[in-house]
């Protein structure tokens, strides 16, 4: 049984709606942080659900308690990640418990934790969302010709939904959850804006490029031409067995058979062209605040990750192309730079072309 399917004590419950009605957090934040927290109480019930689910002893819960969950996480093989999430969720609880007289002290407060590991995130080249885009008409058009869709009107939605909604998040810089949660009346289409929910609940406007403009426009008639778009709050992207919202998981296991078609790596997200919105934003010379509002970042922190990868790329085009940049220096700068320009150009899908 999982945790969700309890029933909360009231403590928790009153922090879940603390967090729904005051804080405006979603449903998937909601869920996580009860179970992060039920998670916590079924530790210290030694196990047992049932009464991790009625726990209300939050009072008589010292340091070592927080520390032997944390050491139980660790060693029972959680990410890093995962454990600093959960942690975070019970700092929070017991703010609120702290805040409502119901325990002295945050025992979660300064708790030694383990350092996050700071992956820079991975992105696709320009070129490689070219070839992605471009997969979405060729895998549709190939499952038309093996009969494979039921029916010629299918295709056609499938391929241009899909077309739309992959250029709208490249374009938008979008988490997948916020390009599944866009309704007819959130696209601008003679503003070329979105109007985008984000986490929190939090609303913000993307900009759509004149090829995701192009794209919406295309996906859009058809669908008003068959009656799919009967309001401003029904759904954009919609699935074909009954027109009711895409789920991200489908968006998932779709991009996997573009990705397929494209001959591009298989573990390429949705999240990763979020990603090379970023990257290529600021390889390109956006500012960092632009981006940050961009992309419905809270904290600065949280954007300046991109700029790692972007300095990656400068110094690797530097030691390429500056004559001095290896030990010995020399010669063989220009030759280096004349590389470098080739190379960029493969990346982007551009050629170069001669004075």
């Amino acid at each position: 049984m999982e945790m969700g399917s309890f029933y909360m004590s009231g403590d928790l419950e009153r922090y879940l709606l603390y967090l729904e009605n005051e804080r405006n957090a979603s449903f998937n934040t909601l869920e996580s942080y009860r179970s992060d927290i039920l998670e916590f109480a079924a530790f210290l019930c030694g196990g047992d659900m049932e009464k991790a689910a009625e726990f209300s002893g939050w009072a008589g819960v010292d340091r070592d308690g927080a520390r032997g969950f944390v050491y139980e996480l660790l060693q029972k093989g959680d990410a890093k990640t995962s454990v600093l999430r959960k942690a975070s969720a019970l700092r929070s609880f017991f703010r609120f418990l702290q805040r409502e007289k119901l325990v002295e002290r945050n025992v979660f407060m300064q708790l030694p934790l383990p350092r996050k590991d700071r992956s820079l995130p991975k992105f696709m080249q320009i070129n490689e969302v070219d070839r992605l885009i471009a997969a979405v008409a060729d895998y549709w058009n190939a499952e038309g010709a093996a009969g494979t869709v039921a029916k010629e009107e299918n295709q056609e939605f499938g391929l241009r939904r899909d077309t739309a909604l992959i250029e709208c998040i490249y374009s938008a810089g979008l988490r997948v959850s916020e390009a599944v949660g866009l309704n007819f009346g959130d696209v601008d289409l003679i503003g070329g804006v979105l109007k985008i929910r984000g986490k929190g609940k939090k609303e913000r406007l993307g900009i759509l490029g004149g090829s995701a403009q192009k794209a919406l426009r295309s996906y859009m008639k058809l669908c008003r031409e068959n009656g799919m778009a009967s309001s401003r709050v029904s759904p954009l992207f919609m699935n074909l067995r009954d027109f009711g919202r895409l789920t991200a998981r489908s968006v998932q296991r779709n991009l996997k058979n573009y990705l397929a078609s494209a001959g591009l790596p298989p573990d390429f997200t949705p999240h990763k062209l979020r990603h090379s919105f970023a990257t290529h934003m600021l390889n390109a010379g956006a500012d960092l605040r632009s981006v940050q509002e961009l992309l419905g970042h809270e904290n600065l922190s949280t954007t300046q990750i991109y700029t790692h990868v972007t300095t990656s790329r400068m110094k690797e085009v530097y030691v390429h192309a500056h004559p001095r940049a290896l030990a010995g220096g020399g010669a063989g700068g220009g030759v280096k730079s004349a590389a470098v320009k080739k190379r960029s150009a493969a990346g982007t899908g551009r050629k170069t072309g001669k004075k």
